[in-house]
């Protein structure tokens, strides 16, 4: 009886120890959310980014990380450029928070729309994405060796499709065409989730898209990723069954994707650190590592000076890709 009531008091312990972990309000900072968060997705609807926002606000609910809702609010026009300008004029407004891709670097970049990440309050990288190269399982394509050599020998013929215009999927397209030398016709849509569902439909003869966006219709048999544009391959079950770039075709070819958090310029050290604790608890969650398997991300939280000097290296390496295919701005 000793012993059970022993280990009893030891789970109750565990027990409430996880419970303060996630539930207790703003233990690393004296300010919380009063009025729900506007959290701004500068991308269209079933993309990486959207899936993203819409699997954290009700977690943030569910552990009771904040007393207010996080209210997913999509932005997309100008690629993400509506929202970014949106956050950057909302100086000092402490409930707003933006879920940022590469479209961070490769908007202004590409449109000379007056932003750049500096002018908005860095949080935290939650995790990077991949991209694969994706064709239509009734293509009959079954490596990227194969799809690329058909590919080679009808310049133009072949429709890439990807989100946005001289953003990351055309960034990758250019990098393909150099790399093997292609030329493809790339169509431009909204959102991953709307590239995916035209790749469906055979509308577009491949995508670049990330894992998360066309994991769906991989699961049904709709799509095939042909192989991970990087070095490694994604270590997660069922995404380290696709090859790399390297391994498919003997070209090493690598682009991954910011996922991160951003404020609004301006906002108190508060509020910075209570928006920092807290998406780290929600990244420490059960249910986090399972999404982050499931969608074949890569698990790579980063705040403060670190985060910082990513996002410079990760900019300078943006621009000079984007000004090897041509995709700057004049």
């Amino acid at each position: 009886m000793g012993k059970r009531f022993s280990g009893l008091k030891i789970g109750l312990v565990v027990a409430c120890s996880m419970a303060l972990a996630f539930t207790s309000i703003g233990t690393a900072s004296a300010w919380v959310p009063d009025r729900p968060v506007e959290f701004i997705v500068p991308a269209g609807a079933g993309g990486g980014a959207d899936v993203m926002a819409r699997f954290i606000s009700p977690l943030v609910s569910k552990y009771n990380l904040s007393p207010k809702p996080w209210v997913v609010i999509n932005k997309s026009a100008g690629a993400g450029a509506e929202g970014f300008m949106y956050v950057k004029g909302q100086k000092g407004n402490a409930n707003l928070i933006i879920i940022t891709l590469d479209n961070l670097f490769t908007t202004p970049l590409a449109t000379g729309v007056p932003f750049n990440w500096k002018d908005l309050t860095p949080a935290s990288r939650l995790a990077l994405d991949y991209f694969c190269l994706w064709v239509n399982k009734e293509s009959g394509y079954k490596t990227a060796a194969e799809y690329i050599d058909a590919v080679k020998k009808a310049p133009g013929k072949f429709v890439m499709g990807g989100t946005g215009a001289k953003q990351e999927d055309q960034i990758i397209t250019v990098q393909l065409e150099q790399a093997f030398g292609l030329k493809f016709n790339y169509v431009p849509f909204k959102g991953g989730g709307t590239v995916a569902v035209e790749l469906v439909g055979k509308h577009i003869s491949s995508s670049v898209n990330n894992p998360s966006e066309a994991r769906s219709h991989w699961k049904n048999g709709t799509l095939v990723p042909l192989a991970t544009i990087d070095s490694t391959r994604i270590n997660l079950p069922d995404w380290d069954q696709i090859p790399t770039m390297k391994e498919a075709t003997g070209k090493d070819l690598s682009y991954l994707m910011l996922r991160g958090i951003f404020l609004a310029p301006g906002v108190k050290p508060e509020v910075v650190a209570y928006y920092v604790d807290t998406l780290k608890k929600v990244t420490e969650t059960p249910e986090w590592k399972k999404y982050i398997a499931d969608n074949g991300l890569k698990d790579a939280y980063l705040s403060g000076p670190e985060f910082v000097k990513w996002l410079e290296d990760k900019e300078a390496t943006t621009k000079d890709l984007m000004a090897k295919g041509h995709l700057l701005k004049k």
